[in-house]
């Protein structure tokens, strides 16, 4: 047993990114997961609650919409942290984009008048100025250039 476990750790050195790549996979991923999960959400409101709000935004068109577009960005999140994961240099450009974007919809609910909005917001203006942050050290730059053979 013990003789298995050396032999797929010895296999899998080397293969953990740096760790500043580490981190902008785990902001990629949990980004995705949670678009991915307030997909879900609207899912199971809709089911649960129905139909609620005003009428241009309560029909099934906006609904599905609505969970199309999320789920479609919870899943290129997921993708983009996987390309940072596999160290690839073109999860750089996705990811900036996204980091824009909800740094937007951060700056948005941070000027909410109840707490738990603005705190969102917040939240998600520091995750994204961390994250566009991180995507430019020498150290992501450094192992872009060796991934990429330069």
């Amino acid at each position: 047993m013990v003789r298995v476990v050396r032999r797929v750790c010895d296999h899998y050195v080397g293969v953990v990114p740096a760790p500043s790549l580490v981190v902008l996979a785990a902001i990629s991923a949990l980004q995705g997961l949670f678009f991915v999960g307030y997909a879900v959400y609207d899912v199971v409101q809709a089911f649960r609650v129905g139909l609620t709000g005003p009428a241009e935004v309560s029909n099934p068109a906006a609904l599905l919409g609505l969970i199309a577009i999320t789920a479609a960005i919870g899943v290129a999140l997921l993708w983009v942290a996987r390309g940072w994961w596999r160290v690839r240099e073109w999860a750089r450009a996705p990811f900036l984009v996204a980091q824009l974007v909800l740094g937007l919809i951060g700056y948005d609910l941070s000027q909410s008048q109840s707490s738990g909005p603005r705190l969102l917001g917040q939240v998600l203006i520091v995750v994204a100025v961390v994250g566009v942050v991180t995507c430019f050290l020498p150290s992501v730059r450094r192992a872009l250039d060796v991934a990429e053979g330069r």
